[in-house]
């Protein structure tokens, strides 16, 4: 059986109308895992997507004001609310420009969730809380003990609108399960500190 070539034209179509002859666009970054009592903070980087309205659409960062800025629509707060009230913010914002404007807010990641690891660990710092962390998985984010740490004393150190609290954590007990209530998740903000 004999092949017949493709004309010229033909093929010049066809690899114009391909998948691998297409330009590819960049895809944007993921959605976080965000937890259910999520609120925007600091640093966190926001996706905000206009349907439609590539010029009203963007990712941004919260700034350490807790605000953002967005084209056209300007500067705006974004701290210490849901997603979805900024969407909702976003969309009466956008009302002004386009007729019936599709909004979505993505969270892209999270930093403004914190936890603090200090004292008598191998690396101690900041980190980013991402998801459930408990008190034990905080000390190995932190690398773990060192030779003259007092396992047995290690305290949380959790800040609240009111006031501190101090949890007592025993890395002895909960490391051969015992006591495992003292292993509580940890909440943004709270300091475990390893004397």
């Amino acid at each position: 059986m004999r092949h017949h070539p493709l004309p010229l034209a033909l093929l010049v179509v066809c690899t114009l109308l391909s998948p691998a002859g297409a330009a590819q666009q960049p895809a944007p970054p993921p959605a976080a895992d965000v937890p259910a009592e999520f609120v925007i903070g600091p640093e966190d980087v926001l996706g905000i997507v206009v349907w439609r309205e590539a010029e009203l659409s963007g990712d941004v960062t919260v700034r350490p004001d807790g605000r953002i800025t967005l084209p056209v629509l300007g500067e705006m707060a974004a701290a210490g609310i849901r997603p979805a009230d900024l969407q909702k913010q976003i969309t009466t914002l956008a009302g002004k420009y386009v007729n019936q404007p599709n909004v979505t807010v993505v969270v892209r990641t999270i930093h403004s969730r914190k936890i603090f690891v200090t004292g008598r660990v191998t690396s101690p710092g900041t980190f980013d809380l991402k998801g459930t962390v408990t008190v034990l998985q905080a000390i190995a984010l932190a690398g773990g003990l060192t030779e003259y740490a007092d396992a047995k004393n290690i305290t949380v150190l959790r800040k609240d609108a009111v006031n501190g609290e101090v949890l007592r954590f025993n890395y002895r007990d909960v490391s051969k399960g015992r006591k495992l209530e003292q292993n509580v998740v940890l909440r943004p903000g709270d300091t475990v500190v390893v004397p």
